[in-house]
Parts: C-alpha cells; sequence; structure tokens
C-alpha cells in the first residue's frame, strides 16, 4: 500500500480571532484514494500549556481514531474524514465563540 502525504497546511490565527494555530496534515493511499491518516488541530499555548498546546484536535494515530481537548482524549466513532473535519470545525467555532 502506497501512502503519501496530500495535506500539510498551517493556518496562523490572528489574536482578534482567537488566535494560534490551525493545523491539517491528511495522508491517502494511493491505490483507493481513502484518507489513511489524519491529524486536524488547533494549538493555543496560550489557552492550554499541556499536549504541545492543543487544545482541541483529533486524528487516528495509535491504531484508533479519537479526539483531544484540554489534554484529554476519547474515542471517536469513524464514519468518514469528512465527518471528522466537520465535528473539528464544530468544535473550533464552539470554543471561539464561548471566548
Amino acid at each position: 500500500m502506497a501512502v503519501r502525504k496530500t495535506t500539510d497546511e498551517t493556518y496562523r490565527i490572528a489574536s482578534k480571532r482567537g488566535n494560534g494555530i490551525l493545523r491539517r496534515e491528511v495522508w491517502i493511499d494511493d491505490a483507493t484514494g481513502r484518507v489513511t491518516r489524519y491529524n486536524l488541530a488547533y494549538i493555543n499555548h496560550n489557552l492550554f500549556a499541556g499536549d504541545n498546546g492543543r487544545v482541541i484536535g483529533y486524528d487516528n494515530a495509535h491504531g484508533s481514531h479519537h479526539r483531544h481537548y484540554f489534554g484529554s482524549m476519547e474515542p471517536v466513532e469513524f464514519v468518514s474524514f469528512e465527518e471528522i473535519e466537520d465535528r473539528f470545525e464544530r468544535d473550533w467555532i464552539a470554543l471561539k465563540e464561548r471566548k
């Protein structure tokens, strides 16, 4: 199985918009076109110093799909990568609006 990293994006967020970094990494199986690995993260060391500043994150490292939230980690049901991206976006927007 040939897997390649197709996305490696980092967006810096201005302080008036919430500060921090949005990180998106995606690996695809060349044969099937399916996402085999992903890492989505909102990093803000001012909000949370632990977990390398990762406030919210979704990834499937270590053989399981899971969510990081202020240092805690919980399994998530994987339906599709697109659904995981939607969940990440909703979590980040909810956090941003809470501030």
